[in-house]
């Protein structure tokens, strides 16, 4: 593997797969943790929510500092 070369096609592949299935896996961790409870949270209490006016004009305050 001189020069970051793989030896064979199955090296490749095997590698890709096992991106894919760390990709996968943090996706899946990431749904869980972190987005299946701010839905339940929002779904207790929908006054949470934030209109897309609103995410937009936050979004523009953060990345357009005056």
């Amino acid at each position: 593997m001189a020069g970051g070369e793989y030896a064979t096609e199955r090296e490749v592949n095997r590698d890709g797969m096992s991106a894919l299935s760390a990709l996968d896996r943090a996706v899946q961790s990431w749904l869980l943790q972190e987005v299946g409870p701010a839905y339940d949270a929002l779904k207790a209490d929908p006054a949470r929510a934030v209109s897309i006016d609103q995410v937009r004009s936050r979004l523009t305050a953060k990345h357009n500092p005056r």
